[in-house]
């Protein structure tokens, strides 16, 4: 396993985060997806731990909070030592009929990491983040709270999710003007098949020196393995029910098309493939995997000791490169007559060489 900090701070996670949406007895939300009971985590949660993982994502909104119960057994179940692990969790989703059962304000935050600390079975979340954009509660608000759960102790690190980039700019500026925590990382969506965020999303996260941890990174299962031109939906995958994360199908077709070879030439699926392509990326902090199955999990895992040669990641950027769109379009030409000065100086050279 390999272990990068969380953002700009000095805690290691593992490059791999397990996530366990798939924990639970399928109710709620993800009813098609939470499948895992008690008996099946606790064997995740070893092979996880096992294969170098130290850190687990989990939200109270995932199977109406057991994941979090589920999860928090587990590491009780296998007598982990809590500070071996990283535990990140999530509020904002509605959790309840209540008006106030969901959202970013402050007394939602402040009932929601109560409960989620209960479900884990322990006096801290490493990192607590916000599950959505809530266009409702002021920025400060939300931020002045995550403060508060910090200087308390119940949360150490924060951080947000599905976020614009404009609002997480204004969330940093607030917290730095403010003098209040800040978010140290991103969980958002990414993959080959969906390259986003690389518009406005990464410069952002590289500049202010922010984690991105990637949720989805098989684009909701598209790259499997089990889905093809000719097999969009197959029987056993969750995505033939619930078609999520949105994708340009035909794009992703090409994109498996160029995979197909070079999987073949390393001898490992197309999703252990994907996986290696975002680990390549700077910008990554971790990777989110989750698995119903053992082997699932273990073929994720390998995806840490897939080294693509730089041939091959080229013609994967290639063939999932982002079409252009203004005004990342114009942004070389504007800064044509600005290269460093040993062009300048080559230029110059060349202007008083006599022809």
């Amino acid at each position: 396993m390999e272990y990068a900090t969380l953002g700009n701070t000095g805690l290691l996670v593992s490059k791999l985060c397990f996530g366990t949406m798939t924990f639970g007895d399928g109710r709620g939300l993800f009813k098609a997806l939470s499948v895992v009971g008690q008996a099946g985590a606790d064997e995740l949660v070893k092979t996880a731990i096992d294969g170098g993982i130290n850190f687990f994502d989990t939200a109270d909104n995932y199977t109406e909070g057991e994941s979090e119960k589920i999860l928090g057994q587990s590491l009780k179940n296998l007598n982990v030592a809590r500070q071996h692990v990283v535990i990140a969790t999530k509020v904002y989703s509605r959790v309840g009929p209540g008006r106030n059962d969901v959202g970013a304000s402050r007394g939602h935050i402040m009932d929601g990491v109560e409960a989620s600390l209960r479900r884990l079975q322990t006096d801290h979340i490493d990192l607590y983040q916000i599950h959505g954009n809530d266009s409702m509660t002021p920025l400060e608000e939300t931020l002045r709270a995550l403060d508060t759960l910090v200087q308390q102790g119940k949360v150490r690190y924060i951080g947000c999710s599905n976020w614009q980039a404009w609002k997480i700019a204004k969330a940093l500026g607030i917290s730095e003007f403010k003098d209040l925590a800040r978010f140290d990382t991103l969980q958002a969506y990414y993959s080959i098949a969906g390259r986003d965020l690389e518009r406005e999303i990464v410069p952002l996260l590289e500049s202010e020196k922010v984690g991105l941890l990637v949720w989805s990174p098989l684009a909701g299962g598209l790259l499997s393995g089990k889905f093809s031109r000719t097999n969009q939906k197959p029987a056993d995958s969750r995505r033939t029910e619930y078609d999520f994360p949105l994708v340009d199908k035909e794009r992703a077709w090409k994109i498996l098309d160029v995979m197909a070879p070079i999987a073949k030439a390393h001898g490992c699926s197309s999703a252990r493939l994907s996986l290696a392509w975002l680990l390549a990326k700077p910008v990554v902090t971790s990777v989110i995997i989750g698995a119903k199955r053992l082997e699932q999990l273990q073929d994720n895992l390998a995806a840490i000791e897939l080294t693509l040669t730089q041939d091959e990641l080229s013609q994967l950027d290639e063939v999932s490169a982002l079409a252009p769109e203004y005004p990342g379009w114009v942004l070389p030409f504007q800064g044509a007559d600005r290269r460093g000065p040993a062009d300048r100086w080559e230029r110059l050279r060349e202007a008083s060489t006599p022809q």
